[in-house]
């Protein structure tokens, strides 16, 4: 299973990756989704905030028709808030069991919210593999308002958008994920497939705790203190072992 989180933001016009950042994105997922064959696949899209724009589903034409309609128009908020959408992401995987999972972020890195890396640990804890996809140059590029020109701050000065390629780095290595540079070339394509290849097979290098190891470490403490409980009542109340004491006082 793969939950796509599409990055919307003002950015991802940018045209540094032809046609643009979030063309380029939406041509890689289609191809993607093109090789899956038993898999299921959801998108979230994001930008100050985020939200399920498909629900998890194996009906491929739908997902590259919800694709296609994705645009930057659909979030008011700007921004790029990572963090919020691997959460929402985390939450739309299926309950079905010993499968593989993986959140493929798309993402140009620009106006970081904070809380990515943390929420990548978080899904990779729940046995989830956190991919990230850096679309763009790390020289920067304009973004075009759509009027044939470009967005300007409020001094008037061109905005230059360029890939935070070191914060994209850092979060896919909390979610025991890939790192893969998306740019004007076909490279990214063939090493998304190859990692999702390796997932699909179980044979990624990543150690995955899941929520289950979590629970039975757990369980195993509050066993051992009952068990050192039990014993000290046993040496208070019976008399023949007074004389077999596990735990000695000292003093």
């Amino acid at each position: 299973e793969a939950i796509i989180c599409m990055d919307i933001s003002n950015s991802m016009k940018a045209e540094d990756v032809a046609p643009s950042r979030l063309d380029k994105s939406k041509m890689l997922v289609e191809s993607m989704v093109d090789h899956f064959t038993n898999d299921k696949v959801g998108l979230v899209v994001f930008a100050g905030d985020a939200f399920v724009q498909l629900p998890i589903t194996s009906d491929y034409v739908s997902a590259k028709m919800f694709l296609q309609n994705i645009d930057p128009s659909h979030i008011g908020t700007q921004g790029t808030d990572i963090a919020r959408a691997i959460q929402v992401a985390m939450h739309s995987f299926t309950q079905q069991e010993k499968v593989g999972r993986a959140i493929i972020v798309i993402t140009d890195g620009e106006d970081h919210e904070g809380g990515a890396e943390k929420a990548a640990e978080q899904a990779r804890k729940k046995g989830i593999n956190v991919f990230i996809l850096g679309v763009g140059s790390t020289k920067g590029s304009p973004i075009p308002d759509g009027q044939g020109g470009y967005m300007q701050d409020a001094s008037g000065q061109v905005v230059m958008s360029a890939l935070n390629e070191t914060m994209c780095q850092q979060v896919a290595k909390a979610g025991s994920g890939t790192y893969i540079h998306v740019d004007n070339t076909s490279d990214a394509q063939e090493e998304l497939n190859d990692a999702l290849t390796k997932l699909q097979k179980g044979e990624t290098n990543s150690v995955i705790y899941s929520e289950y190891d979590e629970q039975f470490q757990a369980f195993g403490i509050i066993v051992l203190l009952l068990l050192i409980a039990d014993v000290c009542l046993l040496e208070a109340r019976n008399p023949l072992t007074k004389n077999w004491r596990i735990f000695k006082k000292n003093g």
